[in-house]
């Protein structure tokens, strides 16, 4: 077991206020948060080549690597992630920390989203990769609360949207619903595969009244967000940020009018996991002072904040919050709405989220004054 349990996160300074508030993180990706030296021993035991074998070192190239605007050796990064996450000690190892990290991110909530069908290639079945990865997330909770921490999560199962294996995968997640899957997704390349090629599997998880939050409104534009929502039963959209390419502005006042789209993601408060850092990686946003997320908010929508990959990003909850504050004149009650809104859009029971909201988020919120 790794002695450092509850390390500050990566880039945060320990004394910051916001890694003290509670929070919750819906949109944060298995295979982009693994812990560096974790890759590191894990690819030693599968015999897999790294980049670096330094953990230091390690990080700075998957940092680089993301941020080199090159889309392949952005994309090399997961390669080397999911490399390492084939085996079911792997996968519990990488699931442990993984949670483990969010409890010394403040996170009391979080859904671990990755693709099963992305690691079957040493011999394991889907079924046995959910199971290997819901034991790390178990061994996590009880670390947490034999240490007085919380965290609790749930497992959001994905579909790689370019595969023909979405079905199976929807099937998957509902054998699983009862022992810690608590989503569904499809992710992977946006532009060249709608949602609605995966329709079968959302017309199933619909029927079975199982949540559903499709990656759309990224790389591609509002088209994929309508697909999500009106034809495939989304219940929240993965970034969303190309939403405001339905919107327009004029005037010095910012003044505008929004599309039927906007309007009716607006009216039924749909909720988007934006993620301001990963947003700018890939081009869907230009600078953290000029992200969407801030008009979002400022309309009334129901933003979450999100940290995407948290090791190709170098980043975090906390992190993501300060810059937002930093950079784009966020404030206290900014933080504690989009917050209020994660709890809200949780894949949770209703008890579940009015309990947090009025045990954790509330007080945690009333503590601290930035």
């Amino acid at each position: 077991m790794d002695s450092k349990l509850f390390e500050t996160p990566f880039g945060v300074d320990p004394d910051d206020p916001i890694l003290e508030l509670p929070k919750v993180s819906l949109h944060d990706h298995l295979d982009g948060g693994l812990r560096p030296q974790t890759i590191i021993d894990l690819a030693a035991e599968v015999g897999h080549e790294l980049p670096a074998t330094d953990a230091e070192a390690l990080r700075r190239w998957f940092s680089e690597s993301a941020n080199s605007g090159d889309l392949p050796r952005y994309l090399e990064t997961f390669d080397h992630t999911i490399a390492v996450m084939q085996t079911a000690e792997g996968l519990t190892r990488v699931a442990r920390e993984w949670a483990l990290d969010q409890v010394a991110d403040g996170v009391f909530y979080a859904e671990a989203r990755w693709a099963p069908e992305q690691h079957v290639q040493q011999g394991l079945s889907m079924d046995e990769a959910v199971e290997a990865v819901q034991r790390g997330l178990d061994e996590a909770d009880a670390i947490a609360a034999d240490n007085g921490r919380f965290i609790r999560t749930g497992q959001i199962i994905t579909a790689m949207r370019h595969a023909d294996n979405s079905l199976a995968v929807a099937e998957l997640a509902l054998r699983h619903r009862d022992r810690g899957v608590v989503g569904f997704d499809i992710a992977g390349a946006e532009d060249g595969f709608p949602p609605t090629d995966h329709l079968a599997a959302f017309d199933l998880l619909h029927r079975e009244c199982f949540p559903v939050t499709i990656h759309a409104g990224e790389a591609a534009g509002v088209e994929s967000i309508h697909a999500a929502v009106q034809i495939c039963h989304a219940q929240r959209i993965g970034h969303g940020v190309r939403l405001i390419d339905d919107m327009q502005f004029t005037g010095d006042n910012g003044s505008g009018s929004l599309g039927r789209l906007a309007a009716w993601i607006l009216d039924h408060q749909v909720p988007l996991e934006l993620c301001p850092s990963s947003n700018l990686q890939t081009g869907a946003a230009t600078s953290i002072e000029d992200h969407p997320i801030t008009r979002f908010k400022e309309l009334g929508y129901a933003i979450t904040v999100n940290p995407d990959n948290r090791l190709m990003s170098a980043t975090s909850m906390t992190r993501e919050m300060r810059l937002l504050v930093d950079r784009a004149g966020w404030q206290q009650p900014d933080l504690e709405w989009a917050t209020v809104n994660a709890l809200g859009a949780a894949f949770l029971p209703h008890d579940a989220r009015n309990r947090f909201l009025d045990d954790l988020v509330i007080p945690g919120f009333e503590r601290l004054d930035l």
